[in-house]
């Protein structure tokens, strides 16, 4: 048996639904399940095969920080050509579809790339948080 979203008179009733829920996970000894979306931005032109493992890298470490991570670019190479300007900008757009999906920006690194630029300019414009962080994944202020 489940728990519902709805209390006895058949309204919603978001505050106790997550009481709830966070009762029976904390029991259960199991991950509650709301985690926040966050957007990896991180490079990957350029040296693009020591880019692709760093940003697995990054990625792993959201999912240790308890975030459920989102990497376009680990993503849309697999199918659309990086090296063709056109499908290359289209893979952007993309991306920053999925982004203003996301709670939270993660940006990695010290360089930042144009696609990286873009992505934390459309960020900054529809108020997504974002944070920072080095190559060994330490927060760090900007």
């Amino acid at each position: 048996m489940g728990i519902s979203k709805f209390n006895a008179e058949g309204y919603n009733d978001p505050t106790a639904y997550e009481a709830m829920t966070a009762v029976v996970c904390e029991e259960r000894a199991i991950a509650c399940p709301r985690r926040p979306l966050v957007f990896i931005c991180s490079p990957f032109a350029g040296d693009m095969e020591r880019n692709i493992e760093n940003t697995r890298y990054y990625a792993r470490f959201a999912v240790e920080r308890g975030a459920i991570p989102f990497a376009p670019h680990l993503l849309y190479p697999q199918f659309m050509d990086d090296h063709d300007q056109e499908q290359r900008a289209l893979g952007i757009r993309f991306g920053t579809v999925w982004l203003c999906k996301c709670d939270e920006l993660w940006a990695f690194g010290s360089y930042y790339s144009a696609g990286m630029k873009q992505e934390l300019a459309k960020a900054r414009a529809k108020g997504i948080p974002i944070h920072f962080f080095d190559e060994h994944c330490r927060e760090v202020a900007r």
